[in-house]
């Protein structure tokens, strides 16, 4: 089934542009960074690395967030799948050796781009790659053990109590935190290798990127059409 994107019409022949990231990809994309932020600051106060806020509050505040972030992913996952935007995540093999040449070595000494980055395709084989490590294992490890941990006055009843301990569950989130911590950090210093450092952080915001990165020249009107059909 053939699907259109609306691109607004200002912008719509921008020369050297292209629109890439929707108006609802950008929201949740900034909502979850600032609630994975907040989770992260008053969670490791939870833990007892520093004092910022106060354990009650901390506490608080951590759970409030993560159930506005439950609450924005429930609201993504369906558009993700009423778009069609999940195919963007699907793993591939194909040119994963070269993009780990390209991060490791090429960008330093000016190697070109090897991903051409499409409406159809804006994750390169190695971001796929991250993602389904986020969405596989890092995820469930923390929604998991975090929802253990906020229900367990309710173990007894349940029989939890019988097989689980609660250390391991605080072991297991906190693992968890800190392996969610690394993807943050990692994916933020990613941000800065476009051409320019703020490229693609302003592409988020905007929606727009410059072709000139090794987009493929096409309309930005055509290239969101036809989504259906791939």
């Amino acid at each position: 089934m053939e699907q259109t994107t609306t691109v607004p019409a200002a912008d719509a022949k921008q020369p050297g542009r292209i629109y890439i990231y929707k108006r609802y990809e950008r929201f949740w994309h900034w909502s979850q960074a600032l609630l994975i932020i907040t989770m992260l600051i008053s969670g490791f106060e939870v833990h007892g690395s520093y004092h910022l806020l106060g354990f009650e509050v901390a506490v608080r505040l951590h759970t409030l967030a993560a159930w506005a972030l439950l609450t924005l992913w429930a609201f993504t996952i369906f558009w993700q799948f009423t778009t069609g935007e999940w195919r963007q995540y699907l793993p591939t093999h194909k040119k994963v050796v070269a993009m780990a040449l390209y991060y490791g070595w090429g960008m330093f000494r000016g190697a070109p781009h090897p991903f051409r980055k499409t409406v159809q395709k804006k994750h390169n084989p190695l971001q796929r790659l991250a993602y389904l490590a986020l969405l596989a294992m890092i995820s469930p490890l923390i929604w998991g053990s975090g929802l253990l941990y906020l229900f367990r006055a309710f173990w007894p009843a349940l029989g939890i109590d019988r097989w689980l301990a609660l250390e391991w569950v605080a072991w297991a989130h906190t693992g968890g935190a800190f392996l969610m911590l690394a993807f943050f950090f990692v994916h933020v210093y990613l941000t800065t290798t476009g051409h320019t450092l703020t490229a693609h952080i302003k592409a988020m915001l905007t929606g727009w990127e410059d072709e000139h990165e090794g987009h493929e020249p096409v309309s930005p009107v055509a290239s969101a059409s036809n989504r259906g059909a791939h």
